[in-house]
């Protein structure tokens, strides 16, 4: 039987019904898949607009829980945070000397390991990896319990640190098996410590304040969906004084530790009063053998889903509604079909600099942002170009360029606000030019709008409500035209 595609998916002709849990929470993709379907002739039925009753409602809960980490970009433009324990009856995560092997039993350790498949980050604290007694919070950093247990995913190991005080021997440091590994810390922080992590093959991040929600919304831009917090006290309380962790998932073992200096899964929170407790909603318990785990969340999941009026409605409340939508394609990075149009898609491009010799950049956006201080006669300038073109990701080159340019705008040339577009438009034009496939899925959309759909940038994207400049889809809508009249 044949297929037709429509927005990225495939259905079966003869399908006469779907039920679709909620909306996508992106907002540029949001109704897309409704649409196309409805088009067809197929019924469509969205639970909770279309459908509505207990069971429906419950059923529609359990979609937002399941699609928590998306929801969450969408809504708070931070990844979904979870922080992970397995503490005593008691309440202790260790013994007063810091041994915790092993608190919880093999079937539940196995249950909170599977959450590691589930992250795109597993951050720790400094005195995890400087307690090495500490077995059970410093599992999460062995390379043997972090990819194989979930199905081949790896992510990324995280030191949050401040001092540097950390030792140079420790598992977190070995990367030769492919694990990536990252130390976030002060700017300025032991500088010899930093070059023998990164002659580690250990990424290191600076920050001007080291704290839990910066450090949230570089992984945003990052592109991370989850992260696991397997912290200590100190920096759980921290992470949750900042309002950025979302769930907790808690191992509760029937053993007593005492001891008054035994540490304790979550720090000083500064609340006197029981009243001033955060309360767990959506709590899940589940006897594990022995022990019991207990779940739940410390923030509702935001539903972004809009009141979608029906058409009568529509056109009751404003006549003049075309009845007929723009035929437009938006793509936002690697959120959708086209996602390789964005300038931080994973395609190198290979330009020639000022003398003639050819380089080689890793996506259009770090050959832009370097293109801030190429030409600029400082050593400075000249070394931050180096910086950004050797970022590990556009995301993390987009954000050298910028803090440079917000600290040292002397250093941007001065031709900028004028030479901007041509760089981008070169280098654009580099992109699809080496890459057929790219340049077929650019020419096959002739006819189309485009439109970078991200919501806060007004430069080049189309903004939140259709308010921004859209110079990125005007630049690919020339570089299209030029294409086909060749």
């Amino acid at each position: 039987m044949s297929r037709r595609r429509r927005c990225g998916f495939c259905f079966r002709p003869g399908i006469k019904r779907v039920v679709v849990g909620i909306r996508h929470p992106l907002q540029h993709l949001r109704g897309n898949a409704v649409r196309a379907l409805r088009s067809q002739g197929v019924e469509v039925d969205v639970l909770g607009e279309d459908l509505q009753s207990i069971a429906i409602e419950e059923a529609r809960k359990a979609c937002l829980l399941v699609n928590a980490p998306l929801i969450c970009k969408a809504a708070s433009q931070l990844p979904f945070s979870v922080l992970k324990y397995a503490m005593t009856l008691d309440g202790k995560i260790a013994a007063t000397t810091g041994d915790a092997t092993w608190i919880s039993g093999v079937t539940a350790r196995h249950r909170l390991s599977e959450l590691r498949g589930r992250s795109d980050a597993i951050i720790v604290g400094g005195n995890t990896i400087r307690s090495d007694t500490n077995l059970e919070l410093s599992s999460a950093l062995d390379p043997r319990l972090t990819a194989r247990q979930s199905g081949g995913h790896t992510p990324l190991r995280v030191v949050m640190s401040r001092t540097l005080n950390l030792p140079e021997e420790a598992k977190v440091w070995d990367t030769t098996s492919g694990i990536p590994t990252m130390v976030v810390t002060q700017r300025g922080a032991r500088r010899s410590f930093q070059k023998f992590l990164a002659s580690k093959g250990v990424e290191v991040v600076e920050f001007d304040i080291v704290n839990p929600r910066d450090l949230m919304e570089y992984f945003h831009d990052r592109g991370y969906l989850s992260v696991l917090w397997e912290c200590g006290g100190t920096l759980a309380a921290s992470a949750i004084a900042c309002g950025i962790v979302h769930k907790v998932c808690a191992v509760v073992a029937p053993k007593i530790i005492g001891g008054r200096n035994a540490p304790s899964p979550v720090g000083e929170l500064g609340m006197i009063e029981m009243s001033q407790a955060l309360k767990l909603i959506d709590v899940h318990y589940e006897k594990v053998e022995e022990d019991m785990l207990i779940s739940g969340y410390l923030q509702p999941i935001s539903d972004v889903a809009p009141v979608i009026p029906s058409r009568d409605a529509t056109l009751a409340a404003d006549p003049a509604v075309a009845p007929c939508e723009p035929n437009i394609i938006s793509f936002y990075n690697s959120w959708d079909h086209y996602g390789s149009l964005s300038n931080f898609s994973p395609h190198s491009v290979h330009m020639a600099d000022e003398n003639g010799d050819i380089s080689t950049w890793m996506t259009v956006e770090h050959y832009y942002q370097a293109h801030k201080f190429i030409g600029v006669d400082d050593p400075v300038a000249q070394e931050y170009v180096e910086k950004i073109k050797s970022a590990r990701s556009p995301e993390e080159a987009t954000r050298i360029a910028r803090l440079l340019q917000k600290q040292r705008p002397d250093l941007v040339r001065p031709d900028w606000d004028t030479a901007k577009l041509d760089v981008m438009y070169r280098a654009l034009k580099c992109k699809f030019s080496s890459n057929p496939g790219l340049k077929s899925m650019l020419l096959s959309t002739a006819g189309s709008v485009l439109v970078e759909a991200s919501p806060h940038d007004l430069i080049w994207g189309g903004g939140r409500f259709g308010d921004g400049l859209n110079y990125l889809g005007r630049l690919l809508m020339k570089l299209r035209a030029e294409f086909l009249s060749q």
